[in-house]
């Protein structure tokens, strides 16, 4: 993957040149090149079939939980094992890497790639189930803080341009 200033897969902020919001996404997992910068939702089916996984109770490894699909029928179709390689080797887990994320995502112009949006999405998943496993008031204020800037990133994602609202 050769970086240049119009790659998609980067974002460009006021402080460094390039940032990779997912830097591991762009290392070989598991011994096979094709998931380098893996995407699960490739197609509609796949939107679909993540939203079915979501509501089935999808819950990403941390340090005290393991990935998991609750509902057996979903979790042995083999599009699964994508997601699960995102879930468990892209996604940052420490609460350090997530508000570093949220800080380049304060920092990006334009609309996030559909790998990012995608991945994003899953970081804010994995937050919020951090957030409801963690009992110090501190961290749960810390991962609180962060799950919301996550939304606050996504919702400005998908918020079209002040400018091109108000010409219409």
């Amino acid at each position: 993957c050769q970086v240049t200033q119009t790659h998609p897969c980067f974002s460009t902020s006021p402080t460094s040149s390039f940032i990779a919001l997912y830097p591991s996404a762009f290392r070989v997992k598991r011994g096979t090149h094709s998931l380098v910068n893996p995407t699960f939702q490739n197609t509609v089916e796949d939107v679909n079939l993540l939203f079915e996984i979501l509501l089935a109770g999808l819950q990403i490894e941390g340090e005290d939980m393991p990935f998991l699909i609750p509902d057996p029928e979903l979790a042995s179709l083999r599009r699964v094992q994508k997601l699960e390689v995102i879930c468990e080797d892209i996604l940052p887990k420490k609460l350090s890497e997530i508000r570093r994320l949220t800080s380049h995502l304060s920092q990006r112009r334009g609309s996030l790639s559909r790998e990012d949006f995608e991945r994003t999405v899953l970081t804010m998943v994995y937050t919020a189930q951090s957030l409801s496993h963690t009992i110090s008031d501190t961290q749960r204020e810390l991962w609180g803080d962060t799950l919301v800037q996550l939304f606050r990133a996504i919702k400005e994602d998908l918020a079209p341009p002040l400018r091109a609202a108000q010409n219409n």
